[in-house]
């Protein structure tokens, strides 16, 4: 019988999108997303991108079914609404005013700590509209280095996390992520984890690849091994194709 699925949440990159394919999107997966959604079935993009980001890849993409809700920089939703994505609220509203009051309660700290780490490592180092301190490594071995002195700083500030893709890392309230966005989602139409399916290929995913977030979890051939230990142990599947054809082959196991 199949899973009585009612929410799918998706990431982009690496997961249903992938750089330089024939179809960054494969037309198959397309045609799943819009036969779910006429069925009542509403689909996310839960991503790390930026919302002008994400509408310019979706139409270098040709994708030709939109997405219900878009969950961008792992934080912000925006729902759609007659052609376009407008701000979901009082949630956005409040996700920037807790950012914006932690940074600046930590603001001399967080200072300390670019410098610190401008000192000891040879990565660009820079601030964005979303975090303080951002940085992309020269490689995922530096990248391991400069995650283990931020989760150390994390840890002694307590509502701080760093949310981290591949080479990418920047710092984020605890409070919201790619997981409780979801469950955002969740509240405002009465649904549950067990009416939810997840799917993520990177580090980032991991707060929505949770069954107390999402019951059935996917994750494609190509996600990272953490990615895969955590899917393997939560009792999800592990796709054999990559990108858009491993969601799609989860998708049809569940006789979706």
């Amino acid at each position: 019988m199949p899973a009585d699925i009612r929410l799918i949440s998706t990431d982009f990159d690496g997961t249903i999108h992938e750089d330089f394919a024939h179809a960054a999107i494969p037309e198959a997966l397309q045609e799943k997303f819009a036969q779910l959604q006429a069925a009542g079935v509403l689909w996310v993009i839960n991503t790390g991108r930026d919302l002008s980001s994400l509408m310019e890849s979706l139409g270098r993409a040709h994708c030709r079914v939109q997405p219900d809700y878009v969950v961008t920089v792992e934080r912000e939703i925006h729902q759609h609404v007659r052609g376009h994505y407008q701000p979901l609220e009082p949630w956005n509203t409040n996700c920037t005013r807790d950012h914006a009051d932690i940074f600046t309660r930590h603001s001399a700290e967080l200072t300390a700590l670019m410098d610190s780490l401008e000192e000891k490592f040879d990565a660009n180092f820079y601030r964005d509209l979303w975090s303080p301190l951002c940085a992309i490594a020269r490689s995922n071995a530096q990248m391991d280095a400069i995650q283990t002195e931020l989760e150390t700083f994390c840890a002694e500030v307590g509502e701080l996390v760093p949310v981290r893709n591949d080479v990418y890392v920047r710092l984020s309230h605890r409070r919201y992520s790619k997981g409780t966005a979801l469950q955002e989602i969740q509240r405002r139409h009465g649904l549950s984890a067990a009416q939810t399916f997840a799917a993520g290929d990177h580090l980032n995913d991991l707060p929505m690849l949770r069954r107390s977030v999402a019951e059935w979890l996917v994750t494609p051939v190509n996600g990272l091994p953490e990615v895969k230990a955590q899917v393997t142990a939560e009792g999800g599947y592990l796709a054999a194709k990559k990108c858009g054809e491993g969601i799609l082959e989860g998708l049809t196991l569940l006789g979706l």
